[in-house]
């Protein structure tokens, strides 16, 4: 076997082009157009394919340094903390709950869902919550952090290997449902968004019309600085949480103090030019989403799961079956049958069986389209990535028991 790894700048450099490779596809195959899937989620399956078949068919294993991935995942969320304004988040304090108390109530469902396909298929022990909430809801980071104790505790000695292999199966499924759900929501009940509110993630589809919010070296300067600044502050909290045991994503800590400076520092210093809302960091924030995206799945190593039987791919089956069914049937419903509940249920694909970031992507495929919908876009990432971990921190522990 020959080991290929790829430096930092030419990741880099290969993930743009994949995203352009995704693009002409979803330009040229229209179903990928209509069902709202993300230009990075098809030139990143595509290049993961074109590394399996460098694996199985060249002996050649392929991987790439992903150093400028994490850097574009705090840019992403610090941007998505810099448009949460304290209204928006006074208002979303129901939806919120609501989305919490949903995300809970999927995870119970999902692991019972997992425990039961274990028995009827005679796995082994300890398996539950690597097919569960460990690697879909968790991801690969949770699968990764609590594979070691499985493996330990139950003699499982390919720990590792199930849970980032469901977590990256998982992690395709929900790039690609969500759009599909969505689309499917808002023909089925006519729904569409408010065409005067500017989406915050990326730009419409449709041209815009130039004025006061152009885009300009100044501004997006501007904006990368604040950012920057932001992201210099969630380092130092982060690090404040650790001291004090607490361990969440360090995209976490971004997150929350972007959003207590754009609703302090425009109110003390009016003068000052914040970029909430604005042209420049809609656009920062598409484009680290979007090449974030592309390397996360250009990165995906697909032979892994084929070494793992047709046992892994009928229990995900299974759990992506009872994902989408719930997305129409109770997520939808629950958030109020309207446009911001079809955006949302295109997000629940991630939480429930990808990332937050697929979840993002998928909605910021849908608002390009269809119209902002900055309500999800406030309280899915709190959800996601703030509560969630916690809660199942304890149902993974529930379950080991």
């Amino acid at each position: 076997m020959t080991t290929v790894a790829v430096p930092g700048f030419l990741s880099l450099t290969i993930a743009i082009v994949v995203f352009f490779v995704g693009t002409g596809l979803n330009r040229w195959i229209a179903p990928l157009r209509r069902w709202n899937i993300p230009e990075a989620v098809t030139g990143g399956l595509l290049a993961a394919l074109v590394t399996l078949v460098a694996y199985r068919v060249f002996d050649t294993s392929i991987s790439f340094d992903l150093a400028a991935r994490d850097m574009l995942l705090l840019y992403f969320f610090t941007g998505i903390g810099l448009n949460a304004r304290l209204d928006d988040l006074l208002s979303g304090g129901k939806p919120l709950l609501i989305l919490l108390a949903l995300t809970l109530i999927f995870l119970v469902i999902q692991n019972l869902i997992a425990a039961g396909s274990v028995a009827l298929l005679g796995l082994p022990d300890g398996i539950t919550v690597l097919l569960g909430s460990a690697s879909l809801i968790g991801g690969h980071g949770t699968a990764i952090a609590w594979a070691p104790m499985i493996a330990t505790q139950f003699g499982l000695q390919n720990a590792m290997e199930v849970g980032v292999a469901a977590a990256t199966l998982g992690l395709v499924v929900a790039s690609l449902v969500g759009g599909p759900v969505a689309r499917l929501l808002i023909a089925r009940y006519h729904l569409s968004g408010p065409t005067a509110i500017k989406p915050m993630v990326g730009l419409p589809k449709s041209a815009e019309q130039p004025g006061k919010d152009e885009i300009s070296h100044i501004s997006l300067l501007r904006t990368i600085l604040v950012l920057n600044v932001a992201v210099l502050i969630g380092f130092t909290l982060d690090e404040i949480f650790t001291e004090f045991g607490i361990r969440l994503p360090l995209f976490v800590a971004c997150l929350l103090v972007a959003i207590v400076l754009t609703n302090t520092i425009p109110r003390v210093l009016p003068q000052v030019a914040w970029p909430t809302r604005t042209r420049a960091l809609a656009l920062i924030s598409d484009l680290s989403l979007n090449i974030f995206l592309a390397m996360s799945l250009m990165s995906m190593q697909l032979w892994t799961l084929g070494d793992l039987g047709p046992s892994l791919v009928l229990v995900l089956g299974l759990q992506t079956v009872a994902a989408v069914l719930y997305m129409l049937f109770v997520v939808f419903p629950a958030m109020g049958r309207n446009y911001e509940a079809a955006v949302l249920s295109a997000g629940f694909s991630g939480i429930s069986l990808g990332a937050t970031p697929t979840a993002i992507a998928n909605m910021t495929a849908v608002t390009k389209v269809h119209g902002a919908a900055p309500m999800a876009f406030i309280i899915l990432p709190l959800v996601s990535a703030f509560f969630i971990d916690i809660a199942n921190a304890f149902a993974i522990g529930f379950f080991l028991r």
